[in-house]
């Protein structure tokens, strides 16, 4: 007998799959960390093999899970707008949505204007700050949605989609091997700076931060007139820059996770927002995404 795949098992499942940690997973889904254990028991049961290799000092996705994993995203992402479509007369007010500059200019005015046309009722403000004010803005009740950047091992929110970092320069630029790297960077707690700093502890070669501004456009115009390097998401890199990894020696870098956080689950408004957010975010990305590693 087939056994249809429920959408709370499919919920818990992938906010396990992104955390990688039950207790994180249970306060993301807002359950205990034993009903969350028994949602995967239970997932498991339906299909037939294990989704996780668990042990008391770690949890990872196995094979089975991370096929599961791409599937379960488009399953909750169609139910999210499906629902969002149904309840569609009840959206109106206004919305707050947060992002880093570089997401708000490349990649939000497209999915903006869909929210836009779908609901016309609906005033949309955009504020552009690095992850960690974003955060605090929501908690204080200044954003009702956070679109953010998490290091892989400290994820949260629910994660759209997984991004490479490259690192990126002119397309003139010409390393000197024996010259100081000028980088032209995100500001401090951003997390690209930080990956890319501890990346640079790997290589024998001196560095210094030259130009530091949450702004893209500035670092842009930054890297065009200097010889300087800088670190993007693959979707958020201009064309009027390269990616250069590896070119000159230059360490590789982890993947960033783009995660939604909202204030009021229950707000038809915020509902409504969401559902298109995260339907829309990553198909609207340029570069190589991975939805839930697996893509």
């Amino acid at each position: 007998m087939t056994r249809d795949l429920e959408i709370d098992l499919l919920r818990s499942f992938v906010a396990v799959a992104a955390h990688l940690n039950f207790t994180k997973a249970a306060q993301s889904v807002s359950r205990t960390q034993s009903a969350v254990s028994l949602q995967i028991k239970r997932l498991e049961e339906i299909v037939g093999r294990p989704l996780f290799d668990r042990n008391r000092q770690s949890v990872s996705i196995t094979p089975t899970g991370e096929a599961l994993q791409v599937y379960a995203n488009r399953i909750l992402l169609a139910n999210d707008a499906a629902l969002s479509q149904i309840r569609r007369p009840e959206a109106k007010g206004r919305v707050r949505i947060g992002a880093p500059d570089d997401y708000a200019t490349l990649v939000l005015p497209r999915i903006l204007s869909t929210i836009e046309a779908e609901h016309p009722q609906l005033h949309i403000q955009v504020v552009c700050e690095n992850t960690p004010d974003l955060l605090r803005m929501l908690d204080s009740g200044d954003l009702d949605i956070a679109i953010a950047v998490h290091t892989p091992n400290a994820v949260s929110g629910q994660v759209m989609c997984y991004e490479p970092l490259h690192w990126v320069a002119s397309p003139g630029y010409i390393n000197d091997p024996d010259a100081v790297l000028s980088l032209a960077l995100w500001p401090p707690n951003c997390v690209s700076r930080e990956i890319a700093l501890d990346a640079l502890k790997q290589i024998d070669r001196e560095w210094r931060v030259a130009y530091s501004t949450r702004s893209v456009g500035l670092i842009e115009n930054a890297l065009i007139s200097s010889p300087m390097l800088g670190v993007m998401e693959a979707s958020c890199i201009p064309d009027t820059l390269r990616i250069v990894d590896g070119r000159v020696g230059l360490p590789a870098l982890s993947d960033v996770a783009i995660s939604l956080h909202r204030s009021n689950e229950d707000a038809p408004n915020i509902a409504h927002v969401t559902a298109i957010i995260l339907s829309m975010f990553a198909s609207n990305l340029r570069g190589v995404t991975k939805i839930a590693r697996s893509t």
